[in-house]
């Protein structure tokens, strides 16, 4: 009977194995942020591919909350995840090893190419990843949402002008009233600005470099910043800064544009006033995409997702539920974002995203708006004013364990 039993079990095993085999065939595995997705747009994809293929497939769907773990299951466990969504940095670092796939996008009919929904704004930053001039990062990504980092803040406690520097921290009428963005990247890129603040506005050295180009010298310089500000600063967080903040724990909150307005309408519900500012030095503008990983088994099905993904009722819909803006906003998008994103009555204040949606009039059911003043909401799209003083964030290399080792140190310190 044991024998049997064995032998049963390795023929189910093999049955098994061939089934799995098959079923990838019209499967396809999606990797994504945790709370990243509108659930219905989600829900909606299976049918949507059906149309368009005539083939059924299954998506799972998985989701992560720290970037370098998910890489490791695609770059040590050769997980065959089909699509994968990592920050901007993360595909710098894929593309240098070879870890992603080029985008098929020749699969695609043009009734339904979304690729160009794109802005230019974010292909022209993605370009700035390329591991080498021959490189056109386009054809390896799709951007899916992006934004800046600030200081999200409660106006009861907090004036707006004490925060027009990320010297605020160090503030003791803060004293244990601060929530620190529990990574240390993006931490590190906005801080290293202020430490040469002095120095940018000299000309001797510009905000790329600076966030760029990590030296032991820069760490030191944000470490010490850092431990000055520890008396500030009442915990560090992944996810639980909005609460905090509602319930007026925490005064302010280092922390992403996305989380902002998240906290923002999540604390208006609950009587509670928040808002949110990059301070004058800069910050880093951020990005996370769509990228086909080298494992993956699903590629017809991996290019159909982005493409649909990149759609601007499906941009919209993702936008109204995570509190993250979208990547769309190319000449093919512009007017069905705009169509629902300017609102003079709820934004009366206008912002210059030129940079963002172009600097001609875009047509929007008749009316022609102008890039360089339009009715948005200021956290979803910075004024250029502000965009022209971030930088983007790069895979660290070499410098990533001094990062940490720095990160690691601050926090246990007393």
């Amino acid at each position: 009977m044991k024998k049997i039993s064995i032998l049963l079990l390795a023929i189910a095993a093999m049955v098994l194995s061939a089934c799995t085999g098959t079923d990838r065939a019209h499967q396809l595995k999606v990797l994504n942020w945790a709370d990243y997705i509108n659930e219905d747009v989600k829900a909606n994809f299976e049918q949507w591919y059906l149309e368009q293929t005539g083939e059924k497939v299954e998506l799972v769907y998985e989701t992560f909350d720290i970037n370098e773990t998910a890489l490791t299951k695609i770059e040590v466990g050769h997980e065959d995840y089909d699509v994968f969504c990592p920050s901007e940095y993360i595909i710098e670092r894929m593309l240098k090893k070879g870890l992603v796939l080029p985008i098929q996008k020749e699969l695609i009919a043009d009734s339904i190419f979304y690729f160009d929904n794109i802005s230019p704004f974010v292909t022209e930053k993605f370009q700035q990843m390329a591991p080498s001039e021959d490189v056109l990062v386009k054809d390896y990504t799709v951007g899916y949402m992006w934004g800046t980092t600030g200081f999200i803040y409660n106006p009861q406690f907090v004036n707006r002008e004490d925060l027009q520097s990320w010297g605020a921290i160090l503030d003791s009428k803060f004293e244990n009233r601060i929530l620190m963005k529990d990574a240390f990247r993006d931490v590190y890129s906005v801080l290293v600005l202020y430490a040469y603040r002095e120095q940018i506005e000299r000309g001797e050295v510009d905000r790329n470099d600076l966030v760029h180009n990590i030296t032991p010298e820069r760490i030191n310089a944000v470490k010490e910043i850092l431990l000055q500000a520890k008396k500030q600063i009442c915990g560090w967080e992944v996810d639980f800064g909005k609460e905090e903040m509602t319930k007026g724990k925490a005064w302010l909150n280092l922390s992403w544009s996305g989380d902002a307005q998240f906290a923002i309408e999540e604390a208006a519900e609950m009587g509670v006033m928040l808002d949110y500012i990059v301070p004058q030095e800069g910050s880093n503008v951020w990005f996370d995409g769509w990228v086909i990983p080298k494992y993956a088994k699903n590629i017809k099905a991996a290019t159909y997702f982005i493409d649909y993904m990149c759609r601007a009722d499906n941009a919209l819909a993702n936008m109204d539920e995570i509190g993250y803006v979208s990547c769309a906003g190319g000449p093919n998008a512009a007017d069905e974002i705009l169509a629902e994103q300017n609102d003079e009555e709820e934004w009366p204040e206008t912002v210059d995203a030129s940079y963002f949606f172009g600097d001609e009039k875009i047509d929007v059911d008749g009316e022609l708006l102008d890039p360089h003043a339009l009715h948005l909401n200021p956290v979803y799209y910075a004024d250029k004013s502000i965009i022209d003083r971030c930088a983007l964030m790069h895979d660290a290399g070499d410098s990533q364990e001094m990062l940490l080792e720095m990160w690691n140190e601050i926090k246990l310190a007393r």
